[in-house]
């Protein structure tokens, strides 16, 4: 089963990384390498945040916890949210970082970055 899940995951990301390259496809050369790096990176980011998302929803955002038996539980952030807030926080980042390396001369490349903008808010 959990070898199923990966190679679902990993269908999900090379789906992501698909429609983020057709947002490149008529980048310089230069930067394919460094486009596609972030591409990978932000495919994955973009589907693990999914994956935690559903976690969240499904188990809540708090968590009983308590030291040992003798102790009180109480409630604390699941780990899950922390690494969520952080991975998103990334995520934020490598995707302001590939906005700005669409390149704006022409018309054309206003509908790129607003296509990027579109598929980011779905």
């Amino acid at each position: 089963m959990e070898s199923d899940d990966k190679l679902l995951k990993e269908k999900r990301i090379k789906k992501e990384e698909r429609n983020l390259k057709k947002l490149f496809k008529d980048a310089p050369t230069d930067k394919k390498t460094l486009i596609n790096g972030l591409i990978q990176r932000a495919a994955f980011m973009r589907v693990t945040l999914e994956d935690y998302e559903a976690d969240i929803d499904e188990n809540g955002y708090v968590e009983l916890f308590s030291q040992s038996e003798k102790t009180e539980p109480y409630e604390r952030e699941r780990p899950v949210v922390r690494l969520y807030n952080t991975m998103n926080g990334n995520y934020q980042k490598i995707i302001k970082q590939l906005s700005d390396l669409l390149p704006k001369d022409n018309e054309n490349d206003k509908n790129k970055s607003s296509a990027l903008m579109e598929f980011l808010s779905r």
